[in-house]
């Protein structure tokens, strides 16, 4: 098993500006995922890049063609990525980031969907970019559910900025 044994070690600045890209890097796929953006998703992906998402094992960027039409169908997705674990091999990382991703109105708005897992991500920095080469998808854990998502009433009936997959998001406007 190779495990990093410079546990807690300083950074030096480049290696923190690659962290950071990195970083990036994932953001902005949770982005494209729950945005059902394929731009957003393909920006994160080298052109001749492969995923194996277990229903979908191939090209990323066709992937990232894909999946919109298959986020839709839930009403609403968040994915958020903790736990960033990078091995640094040159100008390429072998990066491992925990998921936890929520969807709501699987089979209908009734049920919520909870996914925990892990991307291991094979990584490459070419010129000053890095992103993804390989992706595969580890499953820890999943649960369904029926919502106990409240809409309306005093608490959450207030909040009229509410995310979509659209265009109309919120996100868009924001960053014109």
């Amino acid at each position: 098993m190779a495990i990093n044994h410079d546990t807690g070690r300083i950074p030096g600045p480049e290696e923190l500006a690659n962290r950071l890209a990195i970083f990036d890097v994932l953001a902005q796929h949770s982005r494209g995922v729950d945005r059902a953006d394929a731009d957003i998703l393909k920006s994160c992906y080298w052109p001749d890049a492969e995923v194996n998402y277990g229903s979908f094992v191939g090209n990323a960027h066709e992937f990232c063609e894909g999946l919109p039409t298959g986020i839709k169908g839930f009403k609403l997705t968040q994915h958020t990525v903790s736990n960033i674990s990078i091995d640094f091999r040159g100008d390429d990382a072998r990066v491992e980031s925990y998921v936890t991703a929520y969807h709501l109105g699987m089979g209908g708005p009734e049920t919520e969907m909870t996914y925990i897992g892990r991307y291991l991500d094979q990584m490459q920095k070419r010129g000053s970019n890095w992103k993804i080469t390989h992706r595969t998808i580890c499953m820890d854990w999943n649960q369904i559910v029926p919502t106990s998502a409240q809409w309306d009433g005093d608490l959450f009936g207030n909040i009229k900025v509410r995310g979509t997959h659209e265009a109309d998001d919120p996100l868009y406007e924001f960053l014109e």
